[in-house]
């Protein structure tokens, strides 16, 4: 089983990269501008020779960073005006508010506020990942059913309503929480290659940068590429973790 599933993970990718290859060598359009995953192969050991593992670190850092803390308090945020109607009506509207303003926008105040530093960058990650968190989680507490509730206050006789948040509202939510964090993941790694674009000296970001200004196309292919795979391996690696802390959720 362990065999079929990863030769149907293999074989589309073998495909699409023979395809790329192909493409690229036609002739149909120009290798410089459009390598094959060969050259892009051959940039990528070129970038781990000049140090480009430590800018690969940095990156994750920072998107992990943000993302834990966009995380916790998206779901947070989310089960409390989810559930508490006084925090729905105050808070919610704000947020609402807060969250059609583009967080790529927010960066250059960010530095203002915070600095050049990793700061600003995790923090406008979290920014963004909040706000994914905040309204599945959101939209998760709103539709715990009733029943469920009515049945935790019959059988519960201590912990009030703290303990059916936890024991109860949270279960039911987790669902709605987990799909939010997930595309919280995409838009970490997103936000982190923004965030490095400025007053950054190290990251994939900023290599992407300096490859676009020393027109280095394969160089450039490469680091995208590991930034897509890094996204793909948190997202594999975060599904993993919730399968096993939270065994009833296998399929997701």
């Amino acid at each position: 089983m362990q065999a079929k599933k990863t030769f149907s993970f293999v074989l589309p990718l073998l495909v699409f990269l023979f395809l790329w290859e192909a493409l690229a060598r036609s002739g149909l359009v120009s290798i410089a501008l459009f390598p094959p995953p060969t050259r892009v192969f051959s940039a990528l050991f070129a970038l781990l020779s000049e140090g480009f593992m430590l800018d690969i670190l940095a990156s994750i850092k920072r998107a992990l960073a943000g993302l834990v803390l966009g995380s916790f308090l998206g779901v947070l945020i989310g089960l409390a005006t989810g559930r508490i109607s006084f925090v729905d009506k105050n808070l919610s509207p704000i947020l609402h508010i807060f969250r059609a303003l583009p967080p790529v926008a927010l960066i250059p105040l960010f530095i203002v506020w915070f600095g050049i530093g990793d700061s600003s960058k995790v923090l406008s990650i979290a920014l963004a990942v909040l706000f994914v968190a905040w309204l599945n989680t959101h939209i998760g507490a709103q539709r715990v059913p009733v029943h469920y509730i009515r049945a935790a206050s019959m059988l519960t006789k201590s912990g009030g309503g703290l303990k059916t948040m936890k024991d109860v509202v949270f279960p039911a939510t987790l669902p709605f929480s987990i799909a939010g964090i997930r595309n919280g993941i995409a838009i970490a790694f997103i936000m982190v290659y923004v965030s490095e674009l400025a007053g950054a000296s190290q990251g994939i970001g900023y290599w992407i940068e300096v490859s676009q200004m020393t027109y280095a196309i394969d160089k450039m292919v490469a680091a995208l590429a590991v930034l897509g795979l890094l996204a793909a391996a948190t997202d594999t690696a975060f599904v993993k973790l919730t399968q096993r802390v939270f065994p009833w959720m296998q399929k997701l």
